[in-house]
């Protein structure tokens, strides 16, 4: 049976997402202090061959470990499930090839047809709950697995719900002070650390959760 996990990035000090995160001003997004905050946080993503590749960001970037742990992502994920704070961010600055080239499903109370993109990605949008939006991206994956991709609040939904079977942090040497913290909320979860894999730049830990 496929598995339901979920990949982040994640401050030392515990938050996915820095103070004052607000996409809609988009046209100052370099002076903004919370986008400093998440390029420290994701900036060593960015220099990963795979990731310039698939957001056709230009040629080149690093092969190593990191870039292996970010192509392992994209092969294990058979379909996606987002909340739809995450997509209309994604919406605005994704290429007209969205990143995912599977099925999304978005947990939303908009109604909306699907949205098909170029190169194999489909949004669905999903106005009956996680549990829903999980059996459709379950059909839609077959043997592989389900990222429910984020953002916080709808990684925090399935942890309490008790249906994330891992999930795998990167941590940088970053520290935010302030924002949204990834585990608030969510009971205590009995885990196990299944994998570490270290590079100059981040640490990535990789979890199995026990039901």
């Amino acid at each position: 049976m496929s598995k339901v996990f979920f990949y982040v990035g994640l401050s030392l000090d515990g938050y996915m997402v820095p103070e004052g995160m607000n996409l809609a001003n988009a046209a100052n997004l370099t002076e903004q202090p919370w986008f400093r905050q998440w390029n420290q946080l994701m900036g060593w993503m960015f220099r990963q061959r795979f990731f310039r590749e698939n957001l056709h960001l230009g040629e080149g970037g690093d092969t190593g470990p990191d870039n292996a742990l970010a192509e392992g992502v994209f092969a294990r994920t058979g379909a996606s499930v987002m909340g739809k704070r995450m997509f209309e961010g994604g919406e605005r600055f994704w290429p007209e090839e969205a990143p995912f080239h599977t099925p999304v499903f978005v947990v939303t109370h908009e109604v909306r047809k699907p949205w098909v993109r170029p190169g194999g990605t489909t949004f669905y949008f999903v106005n009956d709950g996680i549990e829903s939006a999980l059996a459709q991206a379950r059909r839609a994956a077959g043997a592989r697995d389900v990222r429910i991709a984020g953002g916080p609040t709808l990684i925090q939904q399935y942890l309490r719900a008790g249906l994330v079977d891992e999930f795998m942090l990167s941590v940088p040497p970053v520290l935010f002070g302030g924002g949204q913290r990834l585990f608030e909320g969510t009971g205590a979860p009995t885990i196990t650390l299944t994998e570490t894999i270290a590079s100059p730049d981040v640490t990535h830990l990789c979890y199995a959760v026990t039901r």
